[in-house]
């Protein structure tokens, strides 16, 4: 019986939690993003700092963990090897990581930066366009892959090597011990955890049914309408908890890999009809942008000057990552038995980071060429910035087979929908199971109609950003806990014997 109280507990507050939030979001709107959004203006303009540091030392601490000695040692025994293969284990990773916000503002995020840039330069400039490459790389290269490493990998090395169970608090038992982890502390940890994934999963979730729904209004004129939105969450969620339920290897695994090799088919398509000189030209003068300007621009915020693009970008894109490092941490510790940490971090941080770079290279460069040729008014660009969602499909009309391209980024928004949705769904089990690496069908089947029933409510409500925000807000104390990972790693690592 004693077994089963900390997963009670976990399990009960976190439903108490959630349900409380989302008849909040959904019930009193108003109030609910009155005050999401007073608690994230306050954290970012007082914290800021905070957030820039804090993920400046994420991408040092995990490169400079993958090049130590402590490099070799593997997540499991000294025996373990592998047990997805490389193409699998990064298709997982990179749809669970990044997933749909990939398909979402490859397009539209680059546009938004072109047409309203930091202070000092120019909108729609040369200059502009440029500084949006640099800036898309930066906001979807190493620092969240690296924040998604600080966890994936403590709990890797504590699951596999120290057979512990999946939660976030066990990070914490090098620190305070195995009778403080599982005190208050350790449960309030778990809970934040569970509630940050819900809130993320259920956001991404909204922002994904509204893509899909504006690609099936340009391509079969189906209208953008809050029944059509209810009926792609209600299949796509039956297909999600179905890949949950059947578990990694014959669920998660196999749409992910078909999700992998449709990205890989859409990029070529595009590389092929778009403007290829640009987009290689993007790439190469982005990546030297990116790379020259890093410290610069990983730790850039002002005393005196406009905070503003730095605050409504960089801050809010430092703290929605952090917000998903628990769920994405916990799903890549779960597929990474039997890896070396230098193989990890490498596969974790370098790998995904290249992709998304060479991905915004090519969609950015789709909707920026537009932009500097004079075939988008800045009416139609400023449309795509408000607009996101829609985005993706104004720009490919404007290109040789719009429509077969836009038709197969559709199935991408919709796989990749479904990779997030899933590893989220298996995370929260295993969070609400005790940490158990193989959790029940029947938490998988309720967290999934949980997250489902929420999405729905808020776009009913119209309250997506606030959730986001809260999410946000809610992930605040991850800073801390993932710096003591850090601290709590090292520890136990100074005990191997090398």
């Amino acid at each position: 019986m004693d077994k089963k109280k900390p997963d009670n507990f976990v399990f009960y507050v976190s439903l108490v939690l959630t349900g409380i939030v989302a008849i909040w979001a959904v019930a009193g709107n108003a109030s609910f993003s009155k005050v999401s959004d007073a608690v994230f203006g306050f954290l970012t303009k007082d914290f800021g700092w905070l957030y820039l540091l804090a993920m400046t030392f994420f991408v040092i601490f995990a490169i400079g963990i993958a090049l130590s000695k402590y490099g070799k040692i593997r997540l499991g025994p000294d025996d373990s090897r592998p047990e997805y293969k490389t193409s699998s284990w990064f298709a997982m990773l990179f749809g669970a990581g990044m997933g749909v916000g990939l398909v979402f503002w490859g397009v539209a995020e680059p546009i938004s930066h072109y047409i309203g840039p930091k202070a000092g330069i120019d909108p729609a400039s040369a200059e502009a366009a440029d500084f949006a490459m640099k800036a898309s790389f930066m906001h979807w290269g190493i620092h969240p892959w690296a924040g998604y490493a600080i966890i994936g990998l403590a709990l890797g090395y504590f699951q596999f090597r120290k057979n512990k169970p999946g939660l976030i608090s066990v990070l914490f038992e090098p620190l305070i011990g195995e009778k403080g982890v599982k005190g208050p502390i350790g449960k309030i940890v778990d809970v934040l955890a569970v509630f940050a994934t819900v809130a993320g999963i259920v956001t991404s979730l909204g922002l994904g049914v509204l893509q899909i729904n504006s690609g099936f209004n340009y391509l079969f004129g189906i209208p953008t309408t809050l029944l059509i939105q209810i009926i792609i969450i209600a299949v796509i969620s039956v297909v999600y908890i179905w890949s949950a339920v059947s578990g990694i290897e014959k669920g998660i695994k196999l749409i992910s890999d078909a999700n992998l090799y449709i990205a890989f088919i859409l990029m070529i398509a595009v590389v092929l009809v778009g403007p290829r000189l640009e987009m290689v030209n993007n790439f190469i003068n982005g990546v030297g942008q990116y790379l020259g300007n890093f410290a610069q621009d990983s730790l850039g915020i002002s005393s005196y000057g406009d905070n503003s693009w730095v605050e409504g970008w960089r801050i809010f894109y430092w703290a929605w990552w952090i917000a998903w490092a628990p769920f994405v941490g916990i799903f890549i510790a779960r597929i990474s038995r039997g890896r070396t940490i230098r193989e990890f971090v490498m596969g974790v941080v370098i790998a995904p980071s290249l992709g998304s770079i060479v991905w915004f290279a090519i969609f950015g460069s789709l909707g920026l060429h537009l932009g500097e040729s004079g075939k988008l008014s800045m009416d139609v660009l400023k449309e795509v910035a408000a607009v996101p969602e829609t985005g993706l499909f104004v720009v490919m009309q404007k290109y040789p087979l719009g429509v077969v391209l836009s038709l197969i980024a559709l199935v991408l928004l919709c796989t990749f929908f479904i990779t997030s949705a899933n590893s989220g769904t298996f995370v929260l089990s295993m969070l609400t199971s005790e940490g158990d690496l193989n959790p029940g069908n029947g938490k998988k089947i309720l967290w999934g109609i949980i997250q489902s029933i929420t999405a729905v409510g808020l776009l009913i409500a119209g309250g997506l950003k606030p959730l986001q925000t809260i999410s946000i807000v809610a992930a605040f104390p991850f800073i801390f806990i993932m710096v003591f990972a850090c601290v709590s790693l090292v520890k136990v690592l100074k005990t191997e014997k090398l």
